[in-house]
């Protein structure tokens, strides 16, 4: 069965927007700033769609793009924007190119406007991560100590943050990467397989059978369209749920970035 992430998206998006109202009379506007280095389709995707739903709770969203940027004047750009009590989230959008290093510029976006949560002093959880947990709750699935969840890739923008989300609630998934040994058979063992890789045909429908739940998170662009790690019709009938690659984990990741940056208001 398809799990309709934005359904699930909307329900969400509903209730920020009924909250910005009452903070909008306060004299308050939730205000997200995105940092954008170079024109990588995945993350102008991404940004397009933080805007859009941005906009629709009332939220104000201000893009700084980039076609090259110093790493000492992204981090004088951030220390800005950490100052500006009129700003309450930052994002500087993953991946970085290759000469800034990112985890110092984790550190330097303020733990409290972090609403992407890759400070590890964050007060916000991964978006992601969070997804993650909210598409599950949606079909029911609420105890995941009890069920094997198995996390292909820990990439710094998927994978990576999806971990850190599932052990901060206690709970342990298996990690495929290139190194593990025996994929195949953790795949066919598993209960939940969240696959966030980003490249073509990662899942291979001959290892699923029909208790599982296959979410899928990673995405590359091919042909200048967004493709995911498994093709749908190959695996729809396969699994008991799965979700799409768009309009799957996409929308309610980008619905609970700004939960956390109205959070970010209080």
């Amino acid at each position: 069965m398809r799990i309709d992430g934005k359904e699930i998206a909307q329900q969400i998006l509903k209730k920020l927007k009924q909250k910005v109202d009452v903070l909008k009379k306060r004299g308050i506007t939730p205000a997200l700033s995105i940092i954008l280095i170079g024109d990588n389709n995945s993350s102008l995707s991404y940004i397009k769609q933080k805007k859009l739903k941005g906009e629709e709770i009332g939220a104000k969203i201000q893009l700084f793009h980039f076609k090259s940027i110093t790493q000492t004047a992204l981090i004088s750009l951030i220390n800005k924007l950490n100052s500006n009590r009129q700003v309450h989230g930052i994002i500087v959008q993953r991946p970085l190119p290759a000469d800034i290093d990112r985890d110092k510029i984790s550190f330097a976006i303020n733990p409290e406007k972090d609403v992407d949560g890759f400070n590890p002093t964050s007060r916000f959880d991964a978006p992601v991560g969070l997804a993650i947990l909210e598409i599950l709750g949606s079909i029911g699935i609420s105890d995941l100590k009890n069920k094997k969840i198995t996390v292909l890739g820990k990439g710094e923008t998927a994978g990576g943050p999806i971990l850190r989300v599932l052990q901060k609630h206690h709970i342990k998934p298996w990690v495929i990467d290139s190194k593990t040994r025996n994929p195949e058979d953790i795949i066919k063992s598993s209960d939940v397989i969240i696959s966030a890789v980003g490249k073509e045909n990662i899942i291979n429908p001959k290892l699923l059978n029909k208790n599982q739940i296959l979410i899928g998170v990673g995405l590359f662009s091919k042909n200048g369209k967004l493709k995911g790690d498994y093709d749908v019709s190959e695996i729809e009938e396969k699994v008991k749920y799965f979700t799409p690659t768009i309009g799957g984990v996409g929308p309610v990741n980008v619905a609970l970035l700004m939960k956390n940056l109205v959070s970010a208001t209080y």
